[in-house]
């Protein structure tokens, strides 16, 4: 800890800091909160940027400082109070950078949001916050001025995903391609409608908006009164289509069990969940959306567990190198799953564009 304390002394902060203590179990970043002695100093969050995930940390600061600058000034001129709770302040380090390199790790500071707390559950209530919130978020980005580049290049592009599975099956590097093709057949049937969001921005007919690309109900702090303060975890912001916040947060949020349920017979997809969560978005984000990507909504929630669908087998058939496993047919029992609550999804689609036309009756 004491080499944690000499890392504080890097960055340009207000009071005295004291000892820095864990905060948090996330999984990408290590993350400790230091306390300043002084009553009138605010208190920070220290965080070991994870490089490998995020190898370009020029970039990945770059755009974060972009988002919270442009969203402050934005609530700065609405004349908003208390504007350390409502958008994330980042401290530079002596090197004036945003962060701060020891020789092995990257470190950055941020003040620490007073008397705020995130939500676990994915509630009805939960899921219109979040939204709302992610809508918002995206809205206030919409005349972001700035170019911001990809933090995981390629993250949500559905054909760079299906590349990855046609290399994986013509390697077929430890002979599991002959035990799938069920699940091959299942990828090929729907591999042009996926792969509908790439052509439609080649021919100009979807943009590329600012996304936070990680909507999880829990990536968003309220306050005492449970009013939201402000959108959290933003490594992940980058160009995406409105899908990538759309769908990811549905493909978990309206799945009453884990990603990689084994018993297929309990995946489903809950549409008290997608309501909620495409009023509360409908409602922030509207605003600026194209009725094309109002239409296509219902693809972004079938896109998602399709895409990880693709993930998980692709990650199956090469070996298990990408993702972490718990035993050795995780990744089978994962992209099974994912093909259940796919199916299930794709079963809702009347259901869900009588919803949204509903929704866009009332506001």
């Amino acid at each position: 800890m004491k080499a944690l304390h000499n890392l504080v002394s890097h960055f340009q902060l207000q009071g005295t800091p004291q000892q820095p203590e864990p905060l948090g179990s996330g999984l990408i970043n290590d993350s400790y909160l230091v306390r300043t002695v002084e009553a009138d100093a605010p208190d920070y969050v220290l965080q070991r940027i994870n490089h490998a995930i995020f190898q370009d940390v020029d970039l990945l600061q770059h755009n974060i400082r972009c988002v919270t600058e442009h969203i402050r000034r934005q609530l700065k001129a609405a004349g908003t109070p208390d504007l350390d709770r409502r958008v994330l302040r980042f401290i530079p380090a002596e090197t004036g950078k945003d962060y701060w390199f020891d020789g092995t790790s990257y470190w950055r500071m941020m003040v620490f949001v007073k008397d705020s707390f995130t939500h676990q559950a994915v509630t009805p209530t939960s899921s219109r916050n979040a939204g709302l919130a992610f809508g918002q978020f995206q809205a206030q980005l919409a005349d972001l001025p700035e170019t911001l580049g990809e933090t995981i290049p390629n993250f949500h592009n559905m054909e760079f995903r299906l590349q990855q599975l046609d290399e994986a099956v013509a390697a077929d590097a430890v002979g599991r391609v002959a035990g799938v093709q069920d699940l091959l057949e299942a990828v090929a049937q729907r591999r042009e409608t996926m792969c509908q969001a790439e052509r439609l921005y080649r021919e100009g007919k979807l943009p590329k908006r600012i996304c936070h690309c990680d909507t999880k109900v829990n990536n968003m702090l309220f306050d005492a009164d449970d009013n939201i303060l402000c959108v959290i975890d933003l490594d992940t912001v980058m160009p995406s289509f409105i899908f990538s916040d759309f769908g990811d947060f549905l493909r978990t949020g309206a799945n009453p069990v884990a990603e990689d349920e084994p018993d297929l017979n309990r995946i489903d997809f809950d549409l008290a969940i997608f309501e909620a969560f495409t009023e509360g978005y409908l409602q922030s984000a509207r605003s600026f959306l194209t009725p094309l990507e109002i239409e296509l909504l219902p693809y972004a929630a079938e896109l998602f567990p399709y895409m990880q669908f693709v993930r998980f087998l692709t990650d199956w058939i090469n070996g298990d190198t990408y993702y972490k496993i718990q035993y050795p047919e995780h990744n089978l029992v994962r992209s099974r799953a994912q093909l259940q609550l796919l199916t299930r999804v794709e079963a809702c689609g009347d259901k869900m564009k009588s919803i949204i036309r509903t929704l866009l009756s009332k506001q």
